[in-house]
């Protein structure tokens, strides 16, 4: 009837429990968690046990391990970061493409217009075009990464001040480079002057419709 449990299998009970405390609002942020021994004392376990159940929440982002006389372990706050680098690990390990990529893009990122037209304030709309600017003058020197393109984008999603749409945003910067694999500099047809002029036009009229949308 009953299995042996291995020392992982007894860390993930606790991982399980502490999991669904914070869920609950029974543990909430800034909470220090009981002592190591405190904790082995009220789960039967050993130190090794606790320990490794700790570290899964703390690479979970569920909580923070600190040292020194006022060290602990300490519940954290909800980070867009942590669920983005969870999302980007699945999306990088799927079987899937760059069209695949490339067509999700677009219907997030047209999906969630409207919500940046209701909700943008001044600070965000004022913010937008130096980042185009920049992309552009990164576009000319040749210094355009996907980091450049990726500041432009979460931004716009931050716009909407929705916090689901902003962790799943931060995961699509680190989504891109296995998919979308620039070519190299040297494959790569440099720009005339005149070609650099119309996409710094181009770029500056896409600018102003996105700001005239904005701000209707």
């Amino acid at each position: 009837m009953f299995s042996p449990v291995s020392v992982g299998g007894i860390s993930e009970v606790i991982v399980a429990q502490m999991r669904a405390l914070i869920r609950e609002g029974k543990l909430v942020p800034g909470d220090r968690l009981p002592s190591e021994r405190s904790l082995c004392q009220r789960f039967g376990v050993s130190r090794v046990t606790v320990r490794e159940a700790l570290r899964v929440l703390e690479a979970g982002g569920l909580v923070d391990i600190r040292v020194g006389a006022r060290g602990g372990a300490f519940v954290t706050k909800p980070s867009s970061e942590r669920v983005g680098e969870g999302l980007a690990e699945l999306m990088t390990l799927a079987p899937m493409t760059g069209g695949d990529v490339t067509e999700a893009r677009l219907i997030f990122e047209l999906g969630i217009l409207p919500l940046v037209v209701e909700r943008a304030t001044e600070e965000d709309i004022a913010e937008l075009p130096s980042l185009v600017e920049r992309g552009l003058d990164a576009l000319e020197d040749g210094t355009y990464t996907m980091a450049t393109s990726a500041e432009f984008h979460v931004r716009v999603a931050s716009s909407t001040h929705n916090p689901a749409i902003e962790m799943h945003r931060a995961a699509r910067p680190r989504t891109g480079p296995r998919h979308h694999d620039p070519p190299p500099a040297a494959h790569r047809r440099p720009a005339s002057g005149e070609r650099r002029r119309r996409g710094r036009r181009s770029g500056r009229a896409g600018e102003a419709r996105l700001a005239r949308r904005l701000t209707r």
